[in-house]
This record gives C-alpha cells, structure tokens and sequence, in this order.
C-alpha cells in the first residue's frame, strides 16, 4: 500500500519551508522514526521524521524548492498485514526440508521517562550546558554520556542509565539546566515476541530474524551508508552547508559512519577523506582531493562561564580582600633531581608518574609540622583563624576548561608513591576538564607549577581563604660556585611564594621556606624526618 506522508504543522504560522536535504533517496528501506529530510522554516531547521516503515516511493520536491505544509512531502510503500516476510528489514535465510517454519515477530512498547539532573556537587543547584553529545531521534545504550555540563568547579559529563532513544532535548547549549528537574526525554523499548506457526506446501523457509529495535536502524543507515548518503545530525549538515563541504567526502568517525563536527574540522585540514569504493566510484575514476580557502572570521565576543567565570570573581575577591605578599628564593635541586632520575624507571607506571612534584608536597608537608601557620586559614572577618590538621596541598593545573586547583588530601599520612599516584590521577582528570568536585574542595595551601610552561618568576594569587601560595619556576642548568670556589652546572629552580599579610610576616615565610629548601636540596634530609 503507498501512502503519502503530509508536512505537518512544523511552527506556529509557519506555512511552508524550504528543502535542504533529502537524508534518503528513492527506492531506500526506511524504519519507524527514522530521519527522513532537513527542512528549513523562517525559524528553524527541523527534521522530519518517519512515521512508518517502508520503502520510500517518491519524493515530492528537489533539494531548494519549498515544500507547502498540508501537503505531500514523499510517499512511501507500507507493507499490508499478512504480507510475507520478504517486506520486513530483516533478512531471511531459506532452506529446502522442513515443511513448517516457526516465525518469530516482535511488538515494541515504549515509554517516555524524564531524565533528572542529579546532584553533581555539593550546594550546587545550576549548571550551564556546554554541549549535547547526542542529538533528538538518536539511539543510545546505557553509560553513554548524553551531555556535558559546566559547575562553578568543573566539567561534568551526564551518562544515560537506561537504552533507548532520545525523545527530547530540554535546555540548548548555554543555557543553565536545574538540578533535579528534567534535562532530557527517552523513550524506552519494551519488546515482546510471539511465535506463530506458518505452513508451507513448497520449501520451507528457516526465518532468522533481529527484531530489535537497534538491529533495525542499524540496517537502515547501513542501506544509507552502502548508497553515498552522509548520516549526520541537523547541526552537522548546517555546518557543511556554510563551509561548502560535500558530506559524501568526509569519512565519519561515529557509528556506521555518522559524521561529527570534528570529523568536518580534520577535513578541512587534510586530514579526513572518506575512502570511496570502486562500486560507487563507478565510471568517474578517482575523486578530485577537495580543498577549501580559510574561512576569514571578524571579531568574536563569547561570554565568560564556568571555571574562567569562577575564577574572574575569585581572583578579583583574593586580590581586592587580601593584602598580598611576594617572596622568592633559588633552590639547587640538582641531588633531588639524581635521586628522582635513580627512582623513576622503577617506580613510574601508566597510573603513576614519578615526577618532582611528590617530592615537593612531601617536603612542604614535613616544613608544615614545623610552620602550622602555614596551613591555615581566616574567617571572611579575619577575626578568627583556624588551623587544619590535614594538609591538603593544591595544584594549579591548566585545563582545556580553564584554571583548576585539585588537592591531594592528607599529605602529612601518605607516602611519597602514594602522593604520585594521587597527583596523576588528579592531573588526568583535570586536563580534561572532568575532575570530581570534591577534589577540588578543602584545599590548605598551593603550589603553581609555572615553569611546566616555561617561566622563571611569578606573582600568584592566593587561592582563597588558603594564607600562602607558591610558583614554581621552570628548571634551568646554571653555573654556580661549588664549597671550593670552582664553578659548576647545577640544576636551580626559581620559587615565588605570595602571603596573605594579615596572617603570614616576611620572617615566617622565609623560615618556612628554608626548611622546604633544607628538605628538598639535601634529600636524605627529607627521607629521615618521613616516619
């Protein structure tokens, strides 16, 4: 049976729209819900799905040509009830014994359930969107991340807890999502089978069938795929159009091909052609290697979120509420430097880096016992000042989101391995942006660790309420006068410590800073007051 699918009212007022893209072709096998075309209206690019499975027939207008709501759009054959299994998606296997087959069929229920942004910190009751991972219409398995979100502290990424499809996507990129309503609709698939026995008089066919929902579409974009068509979301097509991209040449990097905007962004580069096989090569031989002109943009205004956001206002607080001071001193870690290289081939592996900063932390913990003051911190008042038993050391690490501060807790109970450990994972996690919000919080003092990019001499702002915070510098080779007067190369560092005037005097932090300097020039030093 062929049946026209009439445009629906797609937008209030909106009587017709233009045809970007037909996303299947004449003749092509087509499942329920399946993406049908891209329609452009005064508004909005929306895309128009299946309502039926079937083969698609005819299609009504030409890429360009505006398209009338209340009218045919294409027209797509339906398979009649009690039709053979020759019409289904599914393929048949047939053999020539049996003179019964048993047939199993699927029914598919679903429903809708709402999503619930969770908790994702604590006190935290909004994030900002920063992008959907999928788009409305896409299948998606259980763990696999749906979106990622933007705290005041860090990038979080919210995974699906159940299979199904995505039925509606509640906030758009930039917008503040709320904590425990909903953020995005899935409908969920409740499949049942039934047997049925089909008689035969001739050969019998052995019917193997995937009635999953997934198989389905599966096989469907596949038929897309073995026909030329790009599979790619509305924002992905757009995307081509405006920088004059063939999708067809681009190899897409998602399932059965899907093209991603990255996968446009290698192609563009060079790096990214789809492979095209001699079947649909055909007669035109090779395809020309495509290249596009840079694109010349003006002027761009974004605004400032997230952790650039929080860190403008806890700067602008730190330098505006607390007097700051600068001290600096050079150590000669050339001993320390020997002992780690001694050490780290042994003790390095993929989930811990040997490098110095361990080291550190442990000396500046084993200089803390000494200096407690160090490791305090004020009331907003600064009538009060509290003194933290647990030192939990900072660092700066510069992430793909901005400036973040993770702390290893505890440095004064762990080993100088176990400090390791703690620093790679935490430095893994903040590179990407994704570090958990409690590592983030109850840090005691911090360490800048500028010289990873290259400088010598920095001013840090303290991390507030935190009373001191050190810079780093990078590790430089320099000639200095040994105990006999002779010159040497040795291995210096630059240090640049910022103090919080109102707790910390030039005397403390310079004694502090010694005994730092005691522990991690003379490393044995160090070694013998761990215990």
């Amino acid at each position: 049976m062929i049946k026209d699918f009439i445009l629906p009212d797609i937008g209030e007022g909106v009587v017709e729209c233009e045809l970007v893209e037909w996303l299947v072709e004449e003749g092509d096998l087509v499942v329920e819900d399946q993406p049908i075309a891209d329609v452009m209206t005064d508004k909005a690019l929306v895309q128009i799905p299946a309502p039926h499975a079937g083969v698609i027939s005819k299609l009504y207008y030409s890429k360009g040509e505006i398209a009338k709501v209340h009218q045919p759009l294409y027209a797509v054959e339906i398979s009649n009830e009690g039709e053979t299994q020759s019409t289904q998606v599914d393929a048949v296997e047939v053999q020539t014994e049996a003179p019964e087959v048993v047939q199993e069929t699927a029914s598919v229920s679903s429903t809708i359930e709402e999503f619930l942004l969770p908790d994702i910190g604590e006190g935290i009751v909004e994030c900002e969107l920063v992008e959907w991972l999928v788009d409305e219409g896409d299948l998606v398995v259980e763990d696999q991340p749906i979106a990622d979100v933007m705290t005041d502290k860090a990038l979080v990424q919210i995974p699906a807890i159940k299979n199904g499809k995505i039925a509606k996507l509640h906030y758009r990129k930039g917008q503040l999502a709320k904590v425990h309503e909903p953020l995005f609709a899935i409908e969920v698939f409740a499949e049942k089978t039934t047997v049925s026995s089909v008689a035969s008089t001739q050969a019998s066919p052995s019917v193997n069938i995937d009635t999953s929902t997934d198989a389905q579409v599966d096989k469907a974009l596949a038929s897309h795929i073995t026909q030329g068509k790009a599979l790619a979301s509305p924002a992905v097509r757009r995307m081509a159009r405006s920088l004059d991209v063939n999708l067809a040449d681009v190899k897409g990097s998602g399932k059965n091909g899907r093209v991603y905007k990255e996968d446009i962004e290698k192609f563009l580069s060079g790096s990214n052609v789809a492979s095209v096989s001699n079947e649909t090569n055909g007669a035109m031989g090779n395809l020309p290697v495509v290249t596009t002109e840079a694109v010349v943009m003006g002027d761009k205004v974004e605004p400032i979120r997230g952790v650039k956001a929080v860190m403008a206002k806890m700067m602008t607080e730190s330098v505006s509420t607390i007097p700051h001071f600068t001290y600096c001193e050079e150590f000669d870690l050339t001993d320390l430097v020997a002992l780690r290289e001694s050490m780290k081939q042994k003790y390095s592996t993929e989930e811990r880096k040997l490098t110095l900063m361990p080291f550190f932390m442990k000396a500046m913990s084993l200089a803390i016992k000494e200096f407690p003051i160090m490791n305090s911190s004020p009331n907003e008042s600064c009538s009060e000042l509290t003194y933290h038993r647990d030192h939990n050391i900072g660092m700066a690490v510069d992430s793909k989101v901005g400036l973040l501060v993770p702390n290893v807790k505890q440095v004064q109970d762990k080993s100088i391995l176990d400090i390791a450990s703690e620093i790679t994972r935490l430095t893994q996690s903040a590179r990407s942006g994704r570090v958990a919000p409690a590592d983030l919080k109850q840090g005691t003092i911090s360490i800048s660790n500028i010289g990873a990019l290259g400088g010598t001499v920095a001013t840090p702002i303290i991390n507030k309420p935190e009373v001191a915070i050190v810079a780093l510098g990078k590790l430089q080779v320099l000639p200095r006068f040994n105990e006999q007067g002779e010159v040497e190369a040795r291995k210096i560092m630059q240090v640049s410590w910022s103090g919080d005037h109102r707790i910390i005097d030039g005397g403390t932090i310079a004694r502090f800073c010694n005994l730092w300097k005691h522990y991690l020039e003379q490393p044995q030093e160090m070694l013998v007051a761990m215990h």
